[in-house]
């Protein structure tokens, strides 16, 4: 075996015991890596640095069960075994075969192996993939003469490869489900807002749950439930399970004292009114159903109003909404009136409130008729968009 190896190797055993810092990366969607970085700082990470798509972070058990728990804005949470060169199929195969797989897998457990790929002497993502599950079948199989199933839906261990300029990065993905599958909205509309996404959305407002907040296109209520949540300091995968709770070293015992303690630290009640309207009464019922699954039905109203019935509940607050932009809810043309409606709107009825407004088509968005006075970058899905905040003098 290489040095390198046996440095790789190292690294691998290390990064599963408890005691020792781990090398950790939360996966982002675009535009939000400063959220998120943000986000890890607060929960006590070390070496947080941000990058295109995602942030790396250091941290023992503790930070990564808490990331896990209290992220909004990151898509996943992986745990770095090791890195080798990899300019060819061979340097692939020996290097994965020597990351330590006997402590991570049993031959009872299954594995699925996902690989991404750029600037590099591999250039099929799916063979990648392949070459590497076989060196750690292969090892599996001479250690206990028998192999792990492939399980590529719901694995009890799935692996990480991304393979960057001949480099290759393996780790074990910590999450499961995406983090935005917080557990409470089994109900999706036609256009769904991903719950990350909503989340930054509202970490950019600013919103703290000191005056009114106001959704008057609420679709399915991820906005305010979002908003809501944060405010009063829920952790965000507290109704969910996670990837890491098959894995051979999951400690129960301090993941439900870390999660007792999270949810122990939120508060029970906000103290102005959080409102969503929309026009659909069935958009209404399944905002009413996830709030109820969110445990919020006693925080957030929601109610069938059309937009131009929009009423402020208060004299400040903050407006913030997700109105269609023809990518899929039809012909952009035959959105030109909504949005010089929604201009007349925030002028005449919201003077003192701020808005914030997320759109897909920014010449949807001049239709609006006021100046911005901030702009977000922010992705929906490959869509970039930005959010506009209105200051409503």
């Amino acid at each position: 075996m290489s040095g390198e190896q046996q440095i790789i190797r190292r690294k691998g055993a290390a990064s599963v015991a408890a005691a020792q810092s781990l090398a950790l990366f939360a996966t982002v969607p675009l535009g939000a890596e400063q959220l998120t970085a943000t986000e890890l700082e607060a929960l006590g990470a070390s070496t947080v640095h941000a990058v295109r798509g995602g942030v790396s972070f250091g941290g023992d058990r503790r930070i990564l069960y808490r990331s896990l728990l209290r992220l909004r804005t990151a898509s996943r949470v992986l745990l770095q075994l090791g890195q080798f060169p990899c300019g060819s199929p061979q340097e692939l195969y020996d290097g994965m075969r020597a990351l330590p797989w006997g402590e991570l897998l049993t031959p009872a457990m299954t594995l699925a192996v996902d690989c991404t790929l750029r600037d590099s002497a591999i250039t099929h993502s799916h063979f990648a993939a392949l070459k590497a599950k076989d060196a750690i079948v292969d090892l599996l199989r001479d250690q206990t003469a028998q192999r792990p199933n492939i399980d590529t839906k719901s694995p009890d261990l799935r692996v990480n490869l991304h393979i960057a300029k001949n480099l290759a990065t393996v780790s074990l993905d910590a999450s499961g489900a995406p983090l935005d599958r917080r557990g409470w909205r089994l109900d999706r509309n036609d256009a769904p807002l991903r719950e990350t996404l909503a989340a930054a959305i509202m970490l950019h407002t600013g919103w703290d749950g000191t005056i009114p907040l106001l959704d008057p296109m609420c679709g399915s209520g991820t906005l305010l439930l979002e908003g809501a949540s944060i405010a009063l300091g829920q952790p965000a995968g507290a109704g969910r399970e996670f990837g890491l709770m098959r894995w051979r070293d999951f400690d129960r015992r301090l993941w439900e004292r870390i999660l007792q303690e999270e949810q122990t630290r939120a508060a029970s009640s906000l103290s102005v009114p959080v409102l969503g309207f929309d026009q659909d009464p069935k958009a209404i019922i399944t905002c009413r159903e996830n709030a109820r699954r969110a445990g919020l039905a006693y925080a957030v109203s929601f109610d069938r109003r059309r937009f131009e019935d929009t009423e402020p509940c208060g004299h400040q607050g903050v407006l913030v909404m997700n109105p269609p932009y023809g990518v899929r809810m039809g012909d952009r043309a035959g959105l030109e009136p909504l949005y010089r409606k929604i201009g007349e709107v925030f002028k005449r009825r919201f003077t003192g409130w701020t808005a914030y407004l997320l759109a897909g088509d920014l010449e949807l968005a001049k239709l609006v008729g006021l100046k911005p006075a901030r702009r977000f970058v922010l992705f929906n899905g490959p869509l970039e968009c930005r959010l506009l905040k209105y200051e409503l003098y």
